[in-house]
């Protein structure tokens, strides 16, 4: 059944469907924790790739480069080598159908529905280490030790490494040439690489990657690459204008001398001649070149293997030289690399920043704990989430983040709200919140500000018009001048002990209170 090609280019476009439902439905669901978005990426990931090969193969079969999908086809109108019989073609296709549930009585038709919640609970197997505790923090231990080691590095801490591994552009440029910085720096840039595809598996990390190189092309040929600026001119690799002499402006070897040694040294050595000697020999060598060419040119004027190389007279020198600037070319296009991964990992290398510095503190005991306690909280963290809250009086919360009983709410009045005009419309909610706010600082202020002393008399008074009518009754009561603010004004200390001024005062300058 599934033999012919037609029924498997069938099967491919079911599979690729089946495998896009699978995707929607997991993306809509929100991960609750950093394991399981993990595990959603993951799974996502291997579904695209299952995809992309199964496209790839009906690619193929639609190409039919071997014509077997046409004569397929060809076969089901009936077409033979004889003519056309659609009656036998039929009745051989039915007998292959037979044949076919004869031998397997058994078979059913498979639903594709009934392992969707299967595979959408899948856990796919990703490698961590423990120091990186399921892609939290990174483990560069070994990248550590391997630059401590090495000449370009210093002796520094690791939690100070974290923070200097992606400067480069501090190491001198004359480490970068060493054979011990490329390994350095290619298993730096190999181990970000690999743990940027476990952590962002959905990432297409080619095209980040191609619009790097695209940038650093650029920047190289303007020599404005971060950190190797004018590397052509500083390795001796300068544009021939600057470097050749035009020996037809000089007729005598004693005109080249005035030239310099410098420059008479630059020029030899962009010829690929011998560089040494005294001025005087130095310039004879080069005013050789004037009237003969550099291939007739007798062997011992060129450095020793230089000679030969090149058919059309160019000196091995500056093929040398050219070798080690595309050398230096992949180099710094590593550490374009590397830097696009550190900022895209920004957050991780402060977090394990963070993480390290924590734990110089703890014992190893206290980190196993620890460890242990974040696993759990992140097990009861997703359980709960799982859990829908029943809250339909839209009870408050208490600490454990569920509503609190309804006896208490009534019995506190949490449900009411009283505001204080004197508190500068100051919300209180509850009873009990609300009568113990008149001790408190913010309505003794506001009552200071209205001149107004805050006494017992003033209790559930809130608004400002009713503190100044009750104060004038008062006034007008018992007398302006009978007020005693020693004896009548009260204070409350930290222990809540109410006072009057004059006792307050007293007991202040003991030093009791």
């Amino acid at each position: 059944m599934s033999s012919t090609l037609l029924e498997v280019t069938r099967a491919a476009h079911e599979e690729v469907e089946r495998l896009e439902r699978l995707i929607v439905k997991d993306l809509q669901n929100e991960p609750t924790s950093n394991k399981d978005r993990l595990f959603q990426s993951h799974r996502v990931r291997n579904m695209i790739d299952t995809i992309t090969s199964t496209t790839e193969r009906l690619v193929e079969i639609y190409e039919d480069k071997d014509s077997a999908r046409k004569d397929e086809i060809a076969a089901l109108g009936g077409q033979t080598a004889t003519g056309v019989n659609v009656f036998s073609a039929f009745y051989d296709r039915l007998k292959e159908i037979r044949e076919y549930h004869r031998k397997h009585p058994v078979a059913r038709v498979v639903d594709a529905n009934d392992d969707v919640e299967a595979l959408l609970k899948e856990e796919p197997q990703i490698e961590f280490s423990g120091e990186e505790a399921f892609g939290r923090y990174l483990d560069m231990h070994e990248l550590y030790h391997q630059y401590v080691n090495s000449k370009f590095g210093e002796p520094i801490e690791y939690s100070a490494y974290l923070d200097v591994f992606s400067e480069t552009d501090k190491i001198p440029r004359k480490m970068k040439t060493t054979r011990q910085y490329r390994e350095y720096l290619e298993n730096l840039l190999e181990y970000l690489i690999y743990f940027f595809q476990r952590t962002e598996p959905l990432q297409d990390l080619d095209r980040i990657f191609s619009k790097v190189t695209n940038e650093f092309e650029e920047n190289w040929a303007t020599g404005t690459v971060h950190g190797w600026e004018n590397v052509n001119q500083e390795n001796g690799h300068a544009p021939t204008q600057h470097t050749a002499i035009d020996l037809d402006y000089y007729s005598t070897i004693e005109e080249l001398i005035e030239v310099g040694p410098e420059r008479l040294k630059e020029a030899l050595a962009a010829l690929g001649l011998k560089t040494g000697g005294t001025v005087q020999q130095r310039a004879e060598r080069l005013f050789l070149t004037k009237h003969t060419p550099l291939e007739k040119l007798d062997k011992k004027h060129f450095i020793k293997g230089a000679r030969g190389l090149e058919n059309n007279g160019v000196a091995a020198a500056p093929q040398e030289g050219n070798l080690k600037q595309e050398n230096l070319k992949e180099v710094a296009l590593m550490e374009a690399k590397m830097n696009r991964l550190c900022d895209l990992l920004d957050e991780t290398i402060v977090r394990t920043k963070d993480n390290i510095v924590k734990k110089q503190a703890l014992t190893y005991e206290e980190i196993e704990a620890e460890r242990e306690e974040e696993e759990t909280q992140e097990d009861s963290e997703s359980e709960d989430d799982e859990q829908q809250i029943y809250n339909p009086l839209k009870l408050p919360m208490g600490w454990d983040g569920k509503p609190i009983p309804y006896w208490l709410y009534k019995l506190h009045g949490l449900g009411q709200e009283f505001k204080c005009e004197i508190c500068g419309n100051y919300s209180y909610w509850g009873r009990r919140a609300f009568e113990r706010h008149f001790k408190e600082w913010r309505h003794q202020h506001g009552m200071r500000c209205l001149g107004i002393p805050n006494t017992k008399n003033f209790n559930e008074i809130t608004s400002i018009e009713e503190a100044k009518e009750l104060w004038k009754k008062i006034q007008q009561r018992q007398g302006v001048n009978k007020w005693r603010p020693d004896l009548e004004e009260e204070y409350e200390d930290k222990e809540g002990n109410i006072y009057n001024k004059k006792t307050y005062t007293d007991l202040q300058r003991q030093g009791l209170i």
